[in-house]
């Protein structure tokens, strides 16, 4: 479980196909991390394999590939990292499986006074669980759901700080992302299917 806070923007610096899955080095400032626990990467629920001073590796398998852009990633990428929260840690951003719903696909970049808004086009999967002020998790980083501007679109405001500390200053129109929705509104979703199902019939 994550909180969605960013601990650290790391760096991959070797990317290679293993019998693990595609295996990424990343290079950041942990220095006590453990073998097999896990690591939110841009998001992504992985584990780490090995570590030293300054890096670590993790690998993703078929499964993730696919539902990620992770094929995508190469030696130079920035990710944004999370370590899991431990029993009694404050719960400051909102409840994050590192469960990546899907890939979306960035519609547009613009400032707005001390802030960038971005647009972002979702599946309407992912968008009938988005709701205004609500919570969502962009590239592992928890934010709100500054609006819903047209059918399929996610709005969210970036901070400066959220600039400053996380890889979502670098984003630009096409770019893609990961999404996870807020995890309550998946099971209030699931709990109601049989009833909606029932009055659509």
């Amino acid at each position: 479980m994550f909180t969605g806070l960013i601990d650290q923007v790391g760096t991959i610096d070797r990317v290679a196909n293993t019998d693990a899955g595609r295996e990424f080095r990343i290079r950041c400032g942990y220095e006590s991390l453990a073998q097999g626990e896990s690591i939110a990467v841009n998001g992504a629920c992985l584990t780490v394999r090995e570590h030293g001073k300054g890096w670590f590796t993790v690998a993703a398998i078929i499964t993730t590939i696919g539902r990620t852009v992770m094929a995508d990633w190469t030696v130079g990428t920035r990710v944004n990292l999370e370590r899991a929260m431990r029993l009694g840690d404050r719960l400051g951003g909102h409840m994050v499986q590192g469960h990546v719903d899907e890939a979306c696909t960035v519609r547009a970049v613009r400032r707005d006074g001390d802030a960038v808004v971005i647009d972002i086009d979702t599946s309407t999967e992912v968008f009938a669980l988005l709701v205004p002020l609500g919570s969502v998790t962009v590239d592992g980083v928890s934010l709100t759901v500054n609006a819903l501007p047209e059918n399929r679109v996610l709005q969210i405001s970036l901070i400066e700080f959220t600039l400053r500390h996380t890889t979502l200053g670098d984003l630009r129109p096409g770019a893609r992302v990961h999404i996870e929705s807020d995890m309550i509104g998946k099971y209030v979703r699931r709990l109601l299917t049989p009833y909606t199902e029932t009055v659509d019939a």
